[in-house]
């Protein structure tokens, strides 16, 4: 266990230090002896992190824990280069126990090596030099002979065994340099190994501070537009952006406006660099081969920028189809699709893509990464990544696609955005919950904005980041201004907006006579005219993505039925009703679908019920508050309570797949009313 405790805190440390190695990169590892659980005999084991997984949070269960002998056994019965892959496998036979996480390809190298514990990293500093044009030179000018270089070789076998014997010709090294890749080093015991990880990694940083050229990418050809400016164009680039980028496999995104992307994007040699792509394996199998640049200054009318990137986006996926079919033999896996996953725009940071909100964000993390090493390398040398064919042959790795295969199905609604309007108590809530349960990312908008982030931290998020699931806006949905700014945030945040539910509400209950004026307009005001301009502003941006979507309005049974002393909102909840039939004529040409559910009695959890409204109804009923939500119960057909999450699961009925060419839709979520039928 101490042995295990040394890697797992030796891992933490350098996992939380992003200048050592980039999320989920790298890999770590520790030799020791265990009792053998048949013959109760010592045995020398390895225990590595496995496939996948993020140094900084790594676990034991994450660890792979193989016999060492039989793992170098398999030295005698290695094949050979050209059938490496084939040795991931033989893995298996040779692990320990249970085995823990599945063993990752760099196993061999921790194995292989000679020493008690070994680090594999990939620091941008490391990469610089292993990515420099004269990298090697470089490496032994930086290190002397205390690193030695590695020409590239794909990670495997080979690779481990190339390690292991230049470990055994140097004995004075404390790691090495791998060519267009990274680090490694080694140490007996575990403060030995990380303290030559990070001299490596520090004696790079410093060379690089103190030689390199202060300006590595160039003059400055594009002026960074200020905050404000930025981020609004980012707000009306990134549907149309985040549409081009589905048009093969529907995606989430993330925005970066970091000093360093803004900076490579407004100098001269941006474009040079980006066409040649990343190098590093962990960042183009993230970022794909290259990303997708805009070549227009960023004053550019938006129009023009947003002709201009269908036209480079036309031109991109067939750069990225002749790059497959060039390099491409008869046993690659098929191609995955021909958009970027990562767009550049100058004066306005980049967009990125990903299958979920936390690959959108680590693909703009990573291409970060190659920022910084592209910076690293061109300012004492020349940039000069792996070649295209190198390249091609991890991005589509039978191994990578056989991982690809292993991951979980996906859920319902991952990949789509959903604006919850009153999202912070009662119906709204339980609807936020529902829809990130399914795999939505989720925009939690309401009033009052404490209670929104209350449900958003639940989902994930906190008061200093958007999370990777959801995020609070505080919006009075009666103020176009607000509206506007809260599918904003929502854009910027995940990219767009796919789904929004029109929820927010509240109700007072009034005879005829005794109902005001502000009581008719303040109810008018947040329903009818609150739904109307969340659905326009969403519907912009619905247009602009060209994906379809869902708007849901959740109308009321009083939308259909005549009730006593709720005049105001019976007639609110009717415009509602019949917006949702106005809108699905509209919008169904642009694959917008808008429906509506109609519930009633729902007490529990309620906003409108805790605000008075459940007072005043048990009054007209003649029934205790408390037993209102039995009394609408017992008047239904099922003799049931209506709770927000039944009407939640309404939403996702609605939303979640089966009910694709459904629209116009009024779905009751009242336990059978029979005054309030459809007809």
């Amino acid at each position: 266990m101490d042995v295990i405790n040394q890697l797992l805190e030796r891992s933490h440390r350098l996992g939380a230090d992003p200048r050592n190695t980039n999320f989920a990169g790298g890999n770590t590892s520790a030799k020791g002896s265990e009792s053998d659980p048949v013959t109760g005999e010592d045995v020398e084991l390895l225990w590595v992190k496995g496939s996948g997984g993020d140094l900084g949070t790594l676990k034991e269960s994450g660890l792979a824990v193989l016999r060492l002998d039989r793992l170098r056994a398999l030295k005698g019965v290695y094949p050979g280069v050209e059938r490496e892959d084939e040795m991931v496998a033989a893995f298996d036979y040779c692990l320990h126990g249970k085995g823990g996480a599945a063993p990752s390809i760099d196993t061999a190298m921790h194995g292989l090596v000679e020493a008690g514990h070994v680090d594999h990293l990939h620091p941008d500093a490391g990469i610089a030099i292993a990515t420099a044009a004269d990298g090697e030179e470089l490496t032994s000018r930086v290190f002397g002979d205390r690193v030695v270089w590695v020409p590239w070789r794909r990670p495997g076998f080979q690779l481990g065994l190339d390690i292991a014997a230049i470990k055994e010709a140097n004995p004075q090294a404390i790691g090495c340099v791998l060519g267009g890749h990274g680090i490694t080093a080694w140490g007996e015991t575990s403060e030995e190994c990380e303290a030559r990880s990070l001299e490596i990694i520090r004696t790079a940083e410093a060379y690089l501070a103190e030689h390199g050229r202060p300006d590595p990418f160039g003059s400055v050809i594009y002026e960074t537009l200020p905050e404000a400016g930025r981020h609004a164009r980012a707000a009306a680039l990134f549907p149309v952006i985040r549409g081009l980028a589905s048009t093969d496999v529907r995606t989430v995104g993330h925005y970066t406006d970091t000093p360093e992307v803004l900076d490579f994007v407004s100098r001269a040699e941006h474009p040079r660099l980006a066409a040649l792509g990343t190098s590093c394996p962990d960042h183009f199998l993230r970022t794909k081969v290259a990303p997708l640049v805009l070549d227009l200054p960023p004053d550019t009318p938006l129009e023009q920028v947003v002709e201009r990137l269908r036209e480079l986006h036309a031109a991109y996926r067939e750069d990225y189809t002749a790059y497959y079919d060039r390099n491409a033999t008869p046993d690659s896996p098929p191609m995955r699709g021909a958009d970027p996953a990562i767009v550049l725009v100058p004066g306005v940071g980049m967009f990125s893509f990903g299958k979920d909100k936390q690959t959108a964000r680590v693909a703009g993390e990573f291409y970060v990464n190659a920022i910084n090493v592209m910076r690293g390398a061109e300012s004492v040398s020349t940039y000069a990544p792996i070649p295209e064919s190198e390249k091609f042959r991890i991005e589509y790795w039978e191994l990578e696609e056989a991982k690809l295969r292993r991951m979980p199905k996906p859920k319902p609604l991952a990949t789509r955005v959903a604006l919850v309007t009153g999202g912070g108590s009662g119906i709204g809530a339980a609807t936020a919950r529902r829809l990130a349960a399914e795999g939505a990312c989720v925009v939690i908008a309401d009033r009052d904005l404490a209670a929104a982030e209350k449900v958003a931290a639940e989902l994930g998020a906190s008061a200093y980041r958007v999370s990777d699931v959801a995020v609070a806006v505080g919006v009075d949905v009666t103020s176009e201004e607000q509206v506007v700014a809260a599918v904003r945030a929502g854009v910027l945040a995940f990219g767009g907006v796919d789904l929004v539910v029109n929820n927010a509400g509240l109700s007072l209950s009034r005879a005829l006579l005794e109902t005001t004026l502000a009581d008719w307009d303040l109810q008018h005001d947040v329903m009818a005219r609150g739904s109307f301009l969340v659905s326009r502003e969403a519907a912009r941006v619905l247009i602009d993505q060209a994906m379809g979507g869902d708007i849901i309005y959740i109308s009321s049974k009083n939308a259909v039925f005549a009730g006593p002393n709720n005049v105001a909102y019976g007639a609110a909840k009717a415009d509602q009703a019949h917006q949702v039939r106005l809108l699905a004529a509209e919008l169904g040409a642009h694959g917008v679908r808008v429906n509506g559910i109609n519930p009633d009695g729902v007490v529990r959890g309620s906003g409108i019920f805790a605000s008075g409204w459940g007072a005043n109804r048990a009054k007209v009923y003649g029934v205790e508050e408390e037993r209102l939500g039995e009394f609408y119960a017992q008047r239904t057909l099922l003799k049931r309570e209506v709770l927000p999450e039944h009407v939640a699961a309404a939403v996702f009925a609605l939303t979640g797949g089966d009910l694709t060419h459904t629209t116009g839709l009024h779905i009751p979520v009242d336990a059978g009313v029979a005054a309030a039928f459809l007809r």
